[in-house]
């Protein structure tokens, strides 16, 4: 349970530095990639709204520029009395680099409140193993 504190205290502490003027919406995720790093991210809102990105593409850019390539495990938090799942667009990202049983946790101010793996909120995924090719001769 101390491994998912450090997560969610991770995400907090992101969702606390969100760029968020024209929603007021600030949301955070934090991740651990299969090497046991955390990464973290928030959403950083543009006026020139298509532009944002979201917490967990923050938190999915930071885990590749540091050299991560799978995520094992990740919290998303918003705030609000829904469930802040992370968008369509994220949940393809996430499988780029996650299997579909992937922990998706979902919290809000006071904690965690569900857990979903990825192929509940993304099923019937399109990945990378669908673009695997034969070798050439």
């Amino acid at each position: 349970m101390a491994a998912l504190d450090e997560l969610f205290n991770a995400a907090r502490e992101a969702q606390a530095r969100a760029h968020a003027p024209y929603s007021r919406f600030k949301v955070g995720a934090a991740l651990r990639s299969a090497d046991g790093t955390l990464h973290a991210g928030c959403n950083v809102e543009n006026a020139a709204y298509p532009n944002g990105i979201c917490a967990e593409t923050a938190a999915i850019a930071a885990m590749v520029l540091a050299g991560g390539t799978r995520i094992a495990e990740i919290v998303v938090i918003g705030d609000g009395d829904a469930l802040v799942t992370p968008c369509g667009g994220c949940r393809q990202r996430i499988r780029e680099f996650a299997a579909p049983d992937l922990p998706i946790h979902i919290a809000g101010p006071a904690g965690m409140r569900r857990s979903f793996t990825l192929e509940e909120l993304l099923p019937f995924s399109f990945g990378p193993d669908h673009l695997a090719q034969e070798p050439r001769e």
